[in-house]
């Protein structure tokens, strides 16, 4: 269980207030005065933290929503104080609501100076504020969750080649809208899912996404999937899968479940993607290295834009590389 849920759940079974903010604490490992509180009688969960009253503070951008309120106020314990607050205004939402407020927490965790700690919460917040819009969809559509079965597959084995879990799920940027999926330093790694009849084609979004410019190592990952009704690996299974990896590693488990939420993947509408199973039929790693296959930026003349194309992976057998060997070579 996250400490920001255990620490809601003792508050709720504390009797000794009916009506304000109960609270506590977060950490003394956190250098903000940073608080977890239940406001009653209403019960919201909440997180805030408190500032100097010389601060300023500008949340004017938050103040139609309607998942979460946002609100700033003198302390109700400390002199010269006011407080940030983020409260949780649907309950069903917790669990999201509780990744959400560990997320914002840990951005700040280090920061001493006002100003930028108020930068920084914020800025993250405005982040996770579309994410909530987003719940009442109806989930991901079928090509979003096979390919993000694609990249939860290829997680999973990084995350069984090494041990360092937080710095391998920071690889982890397709969710954030980048041109790869898994980037560090030198190196990348596009994931590439395909299903059906086309299984021996992928589709190139841009001329950038197998250009190896300011890499020294570059591989695509091709995952072919055989699509079932009630047979084989769900979504829902594999990222259950990586949670348990992940379990023992709070701050990874945390940034894993941050990420999926910003791709769309929330717990309650697991029941979406409990019938839809795949089986592996292939996976192969390519080494994307010289002749391969590809449109690079600078094979493009002046003013052409948008470039998308397919590669035929028949014509790609030549570079071929070993999965070992992939694992040996990408550190986070």
């Amino acid at each position: 269980m996250m400490k920001i849920k255990e620490i809601w759940e003792q508050l709720a079974n504390d009797k000794s207030l009916t009506k304000g903010l109960l609270f506590r604490r977060y950490s003394g490992s956190v250098l903000p005065d940073v608080y977890v509180a239940l406001q009653h009688p209403e019960k919201l969960l909440c997180v805030y933290v408190a500032i100097s009253e010389t601060t300023e503070v500008n949340i004017s951008n938050f103040s139609n929503l309607q998942e979460i309120q946002v609100d700033l106020y003198a302390s109700p314990n400390e002199k010269g104080k006011n407080i940030l607050i983020f409260k949780l205004l649907n309950f069903e939402h917790k669990d999201i609501f509780a990744v959400l407020c560990e997320d914002l927490i840990t951005s700040i965790a280090s920061e001493t100076n006002e100003k930028k700690l108020i930068r920084e919460i914020l800025n993250r917040f405005e982040k996770w504020k579309s994410l909530f819009n987003k719940i009442g969809l109806q989930g991901l559509i079928p090509e979003e969750q096979r390919g993000l079965f694609g990249e939860l597959y290829f997680l999973r084995k990084f995350l069984q080649s090494g041990n360092d879990f937080l710095s391998i799920i920071n690889t982890w940027i397709g969710t954030e809208k980048q041109v790869r999926d898994f980037q560090s330093n030198s190196w990348a790694v596009e994931v590439k899912t395909t299903h059906g009849n086309n299984h021996q084609k992928v589709h190139i979004s841009s001329e950038r996404q197998l250009d190896k410019s300011n890499l020294e190592r570059l591989f695509l990952y091709h995952l072919s999937l055989e699509q079932q009704q009630n047979s084989g690996e769900t979504l829902n299974d594999i990222v259950d899968s990586v949670a348990e990896i992940l379990k023992t590693e709070t701050i990874a488990l945390n940034k894993f479940k941050s990420k999926l939420y910003e791709i769309g993947y929330f717990d309650l509408q697991r029941n979406f993607y409990e019938t839809v199973g795949y089986h592996i039929r292939q996976d192969i790693f390519y080494k994307v290295e010289n002749d391969f296959p590809r449109i690079e930026e600078n094979d493009i003349r002046a003013g052409v834009g948008d470039v998308k194309y397919s590669i035929i992976l028949s014509q790609c057998t030549l570079y071929v590389i070993n999965e070992t060997t992939v694992f040996s070579t990408i550190k986070p």
